[in-house]
């Protein structure tokens, strides 16, 4: 009887041992996968935002390099009118900063509003479409999600106030090759 026992241990432990390894290699292939990187350093890009596909795409040159799904502000079809609409703003920006975020892992703030937003905004105003003491907001970036929430991206839940997000892993992937001279366009 402890024969067995002690057979049925060493067979328990053999086991454990190989799913171990199994993982440890699984864990060590998925470490070499995400760092990896996009492009070689110090590759200019412009980034193409698609409200209707949900996309934002990286080009290099006139060549597209990887495509990643996004959401919007909790109203992603119109263009953004004023502080507080919940919309995506459209248009070509650039970027006004960039830097590691709490909530979002990073963020990358765009030049929103610039002088195209502002000439919008006060067409707008002077058509009386926006009121006497609205403003036109700020603060717009590209982020990630709150920790554990990539499947607000998977299910297209757009619940920004008007910035896109996209999966952390992916806009940390993003965020090393954006500078002051990349263009971001934001279309519909």
């Amino acid at each position: 009887m402890k024969v067995k026992a002690l057979y049925f241990v060493y067979i328990c432990v053999f086991f454990i041992i190989y799913s171990c390894k199994d993982e440890s290699s699984k864990a060590e292939k998925h470490t070499k996968e995400i760092a990896k990187p996009l492009l070689p350093k110090n590759t200019s890009v412009d980034v193409i935002i698609d409200k209707s596909d949900y996309t934002l795409s990286i080009f290099t040159a006139d060549t597209l390099v990887k495509q990643y799904n996004v959401v919007f502000g909790g109203n992603p079809v119109d263009d953004k009118h004023k502080e507080g609409d919940k919309r995506t703003p459209e248009g070509v920006f650039g970027m006004r900063d960039k830097y590691p975020h709490k909530s979002w892992s990073k963020f990358i703030w765009i030049d929103y509003p610039n002088a195209d937003s502002w000439r919008k905004f006060n067409q707008r105003k002077a058509d009386g479409i926006i009121k006497e003491g609205e403003t036109i907001g700020g603060e717009v970036g590209i982020h990630g999600v709150p920790d554990g929430m990539d499947h607000l991206i998977d299910d297209k839940r757009n619940w920004t106030l008007g910035c896109i997000s996209m999966k952390n892993s992916d806009v940390n992937e993003l965020f090393p090759y954006i500078t002051k001279q990349t263009k971001i366009t934001i279309q519909k």
